[in-house]
Formats: structure tokens, C-alpha cells, sequence
């Protein structure tokens, strides 16, 4: 099927569901990603840590631990995305998965993963590996409907724009949470273990009350969009491997993941380097590296404001080629430091989080009118699939960015002594600065060339969408094969 726009301004595009989109329905939907965000910041910055320094365990096995709970969570992505797309129910596809393993996600992060048993080493990871899979099956089985009911609360494209910019706040803002609420509790206790455990009980409990409160403020919208289809969503009837196919299939979709894994990836090569950058190239101390690491988040938090308010003007195509480059031009001003240069060093962190808020923002907002596309292309939904494999891509960048940077620092003769302040050979940190700067910002250049060829512009989708209300108000016909 062409997309080509035959876009007209229509009566049809001007209707709305009986229930708006308030802000409450926004704020809702951006706090379920606290769910998401404070559990895995958490495990970003701490559990490797905890597993090797607390545990015991070798950094082998603690790696071998985090490696296998990364593939398991990758393949349950797609499989959790097409059951909820089996799913029926009278509270609708997602909220029955959503609300079912809210519980399991709290508790499995507030106690199972800190609680380590006294046992010889080898059940130790067996324990931890147990744990970790089973926080994870929890994750997705919440995560996932979670991401794809952003797409069946909205419809019209600005309308995705300001939800997802909601969204990515909670998900910058959930980040610092999670690193201030660390500080705070690790400034008062002392003991190794139970600092840990402190921290997980915590944030286990605001994972799981955050995905209540996101359902309970969500469900008027859904109900109202659900009457606004015209007919209820049935389950596609094929079956998961050819779901995928038709999936990747879809042009626009592809034109998406190409984005988001561009930006993605550009972005985890430079969180991940960052604190080697501060401390062995800058000299600086590992807690200017969190001050660092606030000061981009921050800017990108604050930010949100102003692209969300643009994107009423320009459309999201152009707010990211406009938002990118500012990342990429301080992530080049990164390179060019020397140690000393401190406030510069500060000041290319709000020029670089000023562009991550709009990788943040624009793919995920791309993605349901992908789905729309799908839906006229196939006259089925299926949000789940494609929600599914993008978190799933999500997943697998950061495998593939934590093995690509540990091989180039290894490559490099990179120091991993027990020394306080070891001295790095030269090439180590001038691989550092490369990791810093120009191979980050060569995927974020990709990006900007998928974005500008992207082929669903405003004008396009609103012609895709006054063609859905036509074919939703006809007799339902047998799916494509």
C-alpha cells in the first residue's frame, strides 16, 4: 500500500473520544514509567556492583548472571506483546497484565534481589541468577503492555507527541530520583547490605504503587477511545511468527527502529563512558561524575517543556533533526577537552542533555502511527507486537554497547587494577575520548539521515486516519494472509 498523502481537511479528524486527554490522564500514564525507570536506574548503576563487592560473586560469574537475565528478558518482549494482544477481557488488553505483575515487580526487586543467602558461591549464583529471572519475567510482563497502551490512549499526531513528552519526563525524572534517593540512603546506613536492601524496598514499593496509580488514572480514556473505534479490538488470529513478519514488514516501523536504535545506542555509549571520562581523562573525583551525570539529566528533564511546546508548531521529524545536533556538537566539544577545563566540561552537559530529551521523546511518539499504518494495511491492531520488539531492540543495544565498550577499553591496555588511581597507558584514553565523542555521534549522524527520509509526516497520517474511520465503520472482512 502507498503512502502517499491525499490529506483534506475533514470533519472526521476533528472528533474527539468522549473522554479528553486531560492532564490527568497524562500524568497518569507518565508515572507508570516510574515502574519502569526507578527499578532499572537502580540496577544500572548498582547491582553489578552489589554482586561482585557484597555478594562475592567474580566478575565473571556476576557477569554471567546479568547476561542471561538480558537474553531471557529479550525473548520474552515479542511473546508478552502478542499474548496481550490476545488478550481479552472487559478491563481491556494491557491492564489485566499490567495489574497482575505489579505485585510480583515490587516484591521480586524490594527483597528477592537483595536478600543473598550464607551458602557456598556456587549457590549463591544460583540464586541470584533464580532472582534475576524472575524479576525480569515480572518486568515485562508489566513493562511491556505498559509501553504499548501509550498507542491506545491517544490517536490524533500532536496528541502522541505531548503523552510521550510526559512520558520521557517521568523517565529522565524517575533517574534522578533513583540516584538522589541512593545518596540519601547510603549517606545514613552503613551496613553494606542493608543499604541495599533499603533501597530496593523502597523502590519496589514505588514500582508497584506507580503501575496502580497509572491504571486507576488511565482507564476513563481507555474506555472512551475503546467506544471511539467504533467496534471493539478483537486479537489478531495468526500466530506469533507471522505477526513478527508482518511486523517488520511495515516500512515506517523499520524507518522507527532505525531511529530509536541510532539514537539509543549513541546515547549508552556515552552514559556508559561518561565516568571514565570524568575521572580518568578529567581527573576528577567519582562523585563529580554523578554531578555530571544530573546535570545532562536534568537539562533533558527541563527541556521536555519547551519540545513539547514546539512540537504544537514543527513536526516530529523536524523537532528531532533540530534537537540531535545539539548533542552530537557536545559530545564533539567532550573530545576536544583537556583536564582543567571543568565548567566547559559542565557546560557541554546541558548542551548534550538540551538534544537527549528529544531522543527520548521522537521515536516513541513515531511508533503508534506505525501502528495506525499496520491497522489500515492489515485491518488489524496490534500494538503489542510492535511495542514488543522495540523494547526488545532497546534491551539488546544495551548488551551490545556494555560488550562493545568493554572489548575496545580491553583492546586499548586499559588498567583494571586494584589501584586507587592507576595510570592509564595512552591509548586507553584516547580510546576513552573517542568513546566520548566521534563513534557516538556517527549512530546519532545515522539517525538524523533515517529521520529526515522517515515517510510518515503529519500530513500523511492524517490522511491514514480519516481513511481508519472509514474502514472502521465498515463490515469487518477476513484479515490478510
Amino acid at each position: 500500500m502507498s503512502i502517499e498523502s491525499t490529506f483534506d481537511s475533514d470533519a472526521e479528524l476533528s472528533r474527539e473520544p468522549a473522554v479528553p486527554l486531560t492532564l490527568k490522564t497524562q500524568l497518569s500514564y507518565g508515572v507508570g514509567e516510574v515502574s519502569s525507570e526507578i527499578t532499572g536506574s537502580i540496577l544500572v548503576f548498582f547491582w553489578l556492583y552489589f554482586l561482585t563487592n557484597v555478594v562475592g560473586l567474580p566478575p565473571a560469574q556476576a557477569g554471567s548472571v546479568l547476561i542471561i537475565a538480558r537474553v531471557w528478558d529479550a525473548v520474552l518482549d515479542p511473546l508478552v506483546g502478542w499474548l496481550s494482544d490476545q488478550t481479552r477481557s472487559r478491563f481491556g488488553r494491557r491492564y489485566p497484565w499490567m495489574l497482575g505483575g505489579a505485585i510480583p515487580l515490587g516484591v521480586s526487586f524490594a527483597f528477592l534481589l537483595w536478600a543473598m543467602p550464607s551458602a557456598p558461591l556456587q549457590w549463591r549464583w544460583l540464586y541470584a541468577t533464580a532472582m534475576a529471572l524472575l524479576f525480569y519475567t515480572a518486568f515485562t510482563v508489566v513493562i511491556v503492555p505498559y509501553s504499548t497502551l501509550g498507542a491506545e490512549l491517544t490517536h490524533q499526531y500532536q496528541e502522541r507527541t505531548r503523552l510521550v513528552s510526559v512520558k520521557a519526563s517521568f523517565t529522565i525524572g524517575s533517574s534522578i530520583m533513583a540516584l538522589i534517593l541512593a545518596q540519601v540512603i547510603f549517606g545514613v546506613i552503613e551496613d553494606e547490605v542493608l543499604k541495599y536492601q533499603v533501597l530496593g524496598g523502597i523502590c519496589g514499593a514505588i514500582a508497584s504503587l506507580s503501575m496502580v496509580i497509572c491504571v486507576w488514572g488511565t482507564r476513563d480514556r481507555f474506555a472512551a477511545m475503546q467506544a471511539f473505534r467504533h467496534r471493539p479490538v478483537k486479537p489478531p488470529p495468526l500466530p506469533i511468527r507471522q505477526q513478527i513478519h508482518m511486523a517488520v514488514s511495515n516500512r515506517p516501523f523499520l524507518f522507527v527502529v532505525g531511529i530509536y536504535l541510532c539514537s539509543w545506542l549513541g546515547l549508552q555509549v556515552t552514559a556508559a563512558i561518561l565516568p571514565y571520562f570524568v575521572v580518568e581523562w578529567m581527573g576528577l573525583t567519582e562523585q563529580a561524575f554523578t554531578q555530571m551525570a544530573l546535570t545532562v539529566q536534568g537539562t533533558a528533564f527541563l527541556m521536555m517543556i519547551f519540545w513539547r511546546r514546539l512540537s504544537l508548531r514543527l513536526s516530529k521529524r523536524a523537532i528531532y533533526l533540530w534537537g540531535v545536533p545539539l548533542t552530537f556538537v557536545a559530545q564533539l566539544g567532550l573530545f576536544t577537552l583537556q583536564p582543567g577545563q571543568t565548567g566547559l566540561m559542565y557546560g557541554f552537559g546541558i548542551l548534550a542533555g538540551m538534544g537527549l530529551s528529544v531522543a527520548y521523546l521522537i521515536p516513541w511518539s513515531m511508533l503508534p502511527d506505525a501502528v495506525d499504518f499496520d491497522e489500515l494495511r492489515t485491518g488489524q491492531r496490534r500494538e503489542g507486537i510492535f511495542y514488543g520488539l522495540m523494547v526488545q531492540m532497546k534491551k539488546l543495544a544495551i548488551a551490545v554497547t556494555i560488550f562493545f565498550i568493554s572489548r575496545l577499553l580491553d583492546s586499548s591496555g586499559f588498567v583494571t587494577d586494584n589501584l586507587s588511581n592507576p595510570e592509564q597507558p595512552a591509548a586507553a584514553l584516547w580510546m576513552i575520548r573517542l568513546l566520548i565523542g566521534p563513534i557516538p555521534v556517527i549512530s546519532l549522524v545515522v539517525g538524523m539521515i533515517l529521520a529526515a527520509a522517515y515517510p510518515l509526516s503529519q500530513a500523511v497520517h492524517g490522511d491514514i486516519m480519516l481513511k481508519l474511520a472509514t474502514q472502521r465503520r465498515q463490515p469487518e472482512t477476513p484479515p490478510e494472509p
